[in-house]
């Protein structure tokens, strides 16, 4: 094959290549320009923006599974997605990734839209977890869905569609928590790790004693006092996180004769777990 020939087949193979990698690309780009971007500090939230916002979003969410709002930093690839997304949804009630990172994270993205899901909600002390509480997530969703409406206005009625849609499951899984844990009188008293059930105790008439106090290991003090506690009140079980360390909570289930249970503060799967919650918190009442 003479070299012209060579020439000309590897002219065109070079054409294809570059042919392809631009239909890839631009492939890529309408899919981009098809969603929205919204970021979200937490996983929960990201089950309420896909609730709404259906296909028209991309959701990207800061703290991932089996991360601790408390301490987890963004990446490079999460900047990235922030400085493409059109809104932010953040939790607004004092999560520590927030206070430590939300300035930083609006300079990469100046120009998105910044909604506050907690407004409406009536804060407890510095109590942040105000997500674990399904009234308090249909007030966050209700946030979301103005927010993306504002943004997206041409999409407003599949967006109030979906909401009006959403909405009653939260409603429902209410109802059942209610119907799961109304029934008991007597110790409605549960002890947990990381103080993340507040506002769920305070919606349902429980009370929640923690082990760990902002962000702090418990001293030898505090150990002991939730042990007597807990024989106090005859209680069986301490409640963990999976995203918290469990050593000191299974040291004291152990002088108590009882053993720790896992809920789950950060659900992807918000429905669900909030129905799983209220079912192992009847454990220790019944």
């Amino acid at each position: 094959m003479d070299k012209g020939r060579w020439i000309v087949i590897i002219g065109g193979l070079i054409v294809a290549v570059c042919l392809l990698a631009w239909i890839a690309l631009e492939g890529e780009r309408r899919a981009e320009n098809g969603e929205i971007g919204v970021i979200v500090t937490i996983l929960p939230q990201a089950e309420f923006v896909e609730k709404v916002g259906g296909e028209h979003v991309k959701v990207t969410v800061m703290v991932p599974q089996g991360a601790s709002p408390h301490t987890y930093e963004p990446t490079a690839g999460q900047l990235r997605e922030v400085s493409k997304a059109k809104m932010y949804a953040k939790v607004g009630s004092g999560v520590e990734f927030e206070l430590a990172w939300f300035d930083k994270i609006r300079e990469v993205n100046k120009d998105m839209l910044v909604v506050d899901c907690s407004n409406g909600i009536q804060l407890i002390g510095g109590d942040p977890h105000i997500w674990n509480s399904p009234r308090n997530a249909r007030v966050m969703v209700e946030n979301i869905c103005a927010g993306l409406i504002q943004i997206d206005p041409e999409h407003e009625a599949e967006y109030t569609a979906n909401r009006d849609r959403y909405l009653p499951e939260l409603e429902e899984v209410d109802a059942y928590i209610h119907e799961r844990l109304d029934r008991y009188t007597k110790h409605r008293v549960f002890s947990i790790y990381h103080p993340a059930f507040g506002y769920f105790a305070a919606e349902y008439n429980l009370t929640q004693i923690a082990i760990e106090h902002e962000g702090k290991a418990p001293t030898p003090k505090v150990i002991q006092y939730c042990i007597d506690f807990a024989r106090q009140y005859n209680l069986s079980y301490v409640y963990v996180a999976p995203q918290f360390a469990t050593l000191d909570a299974e040291v004291i289930a152990h002088e108590i004769g009882g053993q720790t249970v896992f809920i789950n503060p950060l659900p992807r799967d918000y429905c669900a777990t909030m129905r799983s919650v209220a079912a192992s918190l009847s454990l220790e009442m019944e």
